[in-house]
């Protein structure tokens, strides 16, 4: 699936609301909100600190989705195309980045 239909998914969920997408700032402090919730999730997971007994447990890609909705709110609400944008970042990874790291 592409960004560009997940872009269109996301829209049309927000386009029943009166106001369908915050402003800029707002969003991004959504997707702060949404990347702090992902970090506590793996840092429990993964790191010294662990779960209180009675703390939920969060599924890792349902944090993840949450960021990709944000992102996605952000974008469109820019008209930005995020096939694009990603696509010329993959481009710099092959590019720019090709020898930067140690490879198998």
């Amino acid at each position: 699936m592409s960004m560009q239909h997940i872009q269109k998914q996301v829209d049309e969920w927000t386009q029943q609301f009166k106001v369908p997408y915050w402003s800029p700032l707002e969003m991004l402090a959504r997707l702060t909100e949404e990347t702090g919730e992902l970090a506590r999730e793996v840092n429990h997971r993964f790191g010294p600190k662990k779960k209180k007994p009675t703390e939920e447990v969060k599924e890792v890609g349902d944090e993840i989705g949450d960021i990709i909705f944000t992102v996605c709110c952000l974008a469109n609400s820019l008209n930005i195309n995020l096939d694009d944008s990603f696509s010329r970042v993959m481009d710099k990874c092959y590019g720019r980045d090709k020898d930067r790291y140690e490879k198998k």
